[in-house]
């Protein structure tokens, strides 16, 4: 790992578990909300059998609700620590010991055995990784054959130079993001089979504009004093969060669902055929 790629895992490892992320993105950091998160369960025919890996798991909000609504067993892994702990807290408060753990990790080499995973999830994550070819193979490692793994996240079309390409944008799940026919090949290199597209690009939009709305309202309190988000450039995250309203408008941003099944061979973390 370059120590670049480590500075972006960190960064957005920050990020995510920041009031500011909080205030913005409320519950659900991911387009879409929990209908999404049920959209993609529901496409993964996740039972009470399933045994479920949330990659990027945050506060653990996806994972939770997908161990309620289909009664399967849940492990989140999350680059940080903090949101691990809050995630493991609200396993407790909700009585769901046994069902559901959380535990640090990173999405590019999880602490989760080979073939042990009837269902892998990842919302709005897989496109801040730095090397996603290996977190596509890393899902296909633990899944178990059959096992069907299924994304939700950011797409983007090419625009003008420079745009959205800031570190900001980056741990923001922009800059990084890519037209979803490349996330498919991504799965598609790591052996995954049937891979298949759901075009969801509404919510993102949506969203987009909660944001917006959200900055206003924070600026609003942070200059009555309610609120103090020190250190937080309320600026330059307008400009970031208008450039992706026009992106949305014009096409350029999306949000998808891709999911895909593990066959009876696939590749390794490694890159060999099993």
């Amino acid at each position: 790992m370059t120590a670049e790629s480590e500075h972006v895992k960190q960064c957005c490892a920050r990020l995510y578990e920041s009031e500011l992320v909080s205030r913005l993105l409320g519950d659900s950091f991911h387009p879409g909300g929990e209908a999404l998160t049920e959209r993609l369960g529901r496409l993964l025919e996740l039972t009470p059998t399933s045994a479920v890996l949330d990659a990027a798991s945050g506060k653990g909000t996806s994972a939770l609700l997908i161990g309620r609504r289909f009664g399967c067993s849940v492990l989140g892994v999350d680059l940080s620590a903090q949101n691990v702990l809050r995630a493991n807290a609200e396993v407790d408060r909700l009585g769901l010991e046994g069902r559901a753990e959380f535990r640090i990790g990173d999405a590019e080499h999880l602490p989760v055995d080979t073939e042990s995973m009837d269902a892998v999830i990842c919302e709005c994550a897989f496109c801040t990784f730095p090397d996603k070819a290996q977190a596509a193979r890393e899902f296909a490692r633990v899944l178990k054959t059959g096992g069907r793994f299924g994304l939700s996240d950011v797409t983007r079309m090419p625009g003008p130079a420079g745009e959205l390409d800031d570190l900001m944008a980056w741990v923001a799940c922009l800059a990084d993001a890519r037209p979803a026919g490349a996330y498919a090949e991504l799965l598609s290199a790591a052996g995954f089979a049937d891979v298949t597209i759901e075009s969801h690009d509404g919510v993102l939009l949506e969203m987009i504009r909660g944001i917006g709305a959200r900055l206003f309202a924070a600026g609003v309190l942070t200059g009555l004093k309610a609120i103090d988000l020190a250190g937080v450039d309320l600026t330059e995250a307008k400009r970031l969060t208008s450039q992706a309203l026009a992106a949305a408008q014009q096409g350029r941003l999306g949000y998808a669902i891709v999911y895909a099944t593990k066959p009876l061979r696939v590749l390794s973390s490694a890159g060999r055929q099993r």
